[in-house]
């Protein structure tokens, strides 16, 4: 029987480039890959910050492939990273909100993209170098579960793929740790065993993102009021793109206190800020909503888990129950920090993704 074919999406890093070879090892034909999607050559400061995409991911990349054997080739995206990505990002935050592009360059771009792409040229697999695993579960679906390793895991950035982009993927380096990945890397003598982990946001390397949204739009938010949750006035913010639910610092208000911000209200040009406390929900709205390892609610159906609100949240116990068509909401017993519309909730059972979806606001 022939060879499975996989391709397997090369940034230049050590993950990925591990990817490759622990496939080509375990005997699949092993095709590399590597995503155009910077948008201006001139603009490749983000080599300077780790970027994922660059021009120097190409030159690492194929370098990796030229030491493992394989075919390699450069994909342009810049299409669908620009639509799917990049203006999105910038519309989000131009609406209040605060996405996750990391998300967005997952599910459309280096999923829905790829692997259209690459079965188009006869591979029956995808792969990456994420820090996770994917298993079929008893009911038939698949899932995506923890990596072996807590401080790499990345599947929260994960839970909007389909039932069938999991079954094309091949996500290898979740069963090692970092450690792991850079011995091999070591051992085979790659030439990026001890490259520097991208960083989160590779189109915004300085990480102001009010600056990339004026420059994406020639227009400089509009000044606007800054109001307690009872309508007091207490002073004027910057715009609304410079800010976010729970931040605190760069407010420059004179309350003699910390404050923080509790609301973004985009219809008013209002940035409503208030006491630690007032940061607390007891739960949240979500739309958007994506199944995993559970086949969808009914509407009215619930049932429990545990949640991130946030990448960097460690998960807190919830209820979840479907309100309405594509319309979840999520009860926590004990209260929550800084809901933040436009981040996603994502939902863990028994050690996999159960589903989730992008938050609306708080209950």
């Amino acid at each position: 029987m022939a060879k499975k074919k996989v391709v397997v999406g090369m940034s230049g890093g050590v993950d990925s480039s591990v990817a490759a070879y622990l496939l080509k090892e375990a005997g699949y034909e092993v095709i590399g890959v590597t995503m155009q999607i910077w948008q201006d050559e001139a603009g490749t400061v983000v080599e300077e910050n780790g970027g994922c995409c660059g021009l120097s991911a190409v030159e690492d990349a194929r370098r990796v492939a030229q030491h493992l054997d394989i075919p390699y080739y450069v994909m342009n995206f810049r299409k669908e990273f620009r639509r799917h990505v990049m203006d999105y990002f910038v519309d989000e935050y131009r609406h209040g909100r605060t996405p996750n592009p990391c998300i967005a360059c997952n599910r459309y771009v280096k999923w829905e993209s790829l692997l259209q792409r690459s079965l188009a040229i006869g591979a029956d697999y995808i792969a990456t170098g994420h820090y996770a695993r994917i298993a079929r579960l008893p009911n038939g679906r698949y899932a995506i579960r923890n990596s072996v390793t807590a401080a790499k895991d990345q599947t929260y950035a994960l839970y909007s793929l389909t039932q069938e982009q999991l079954s094309r993927t091949l996500m290898p380096v979740g069963e090692y740790t970092k450690d792991e990945i850079r011995s091999i890397a070591e051992s085979i003598g790659l030439p990026v065993a001890h490259k520097k982990d991208s960083q989160e946001i590779c189109f915004v390397p300085d990480n102001d993102y009010a600056s990339f949204i004026e420059r994406e739009t020639g227009e400089q938010p509009p000044a606007g009021n800054f109001v307690t949750p009872s309508g007091e006035i207490i002073g004027t913010h910057e715009g609304i793109t410079h800010y976010t639910v729970g931040q605190r610092r760069g407010l420059n208000l004179p309350m003699g206190h910390r404050v923080f911000v509790l609301e973004i209200r985009p219809e008013t040009n209002e940035v409503v800020v208030g006491e630690n406390e007032e940061v607390f929900a007891d739960g949240l709205k979500a739309s958007r909503v994506s199944y995993m390892a559970i086949p969808p609610l009914e509407i009215g159906e619930e049932f429990s888990c545990t949640a991130k609100i946030r990448y960097g949240h460690k998960g807190a116990p919830c209820i979840v129950t479907r309100t309405g068509e594509d319309e979840i909401q999520c009860v926590f017993p004990e209260k929550v920090r800084a809901v933040t519309p436009g981040q996603a909730v994502v939902f863990y059972r028994d050690g996999y993704v159960a589903g989730g979806g992008t938050i609306t606001g708080k209950l």
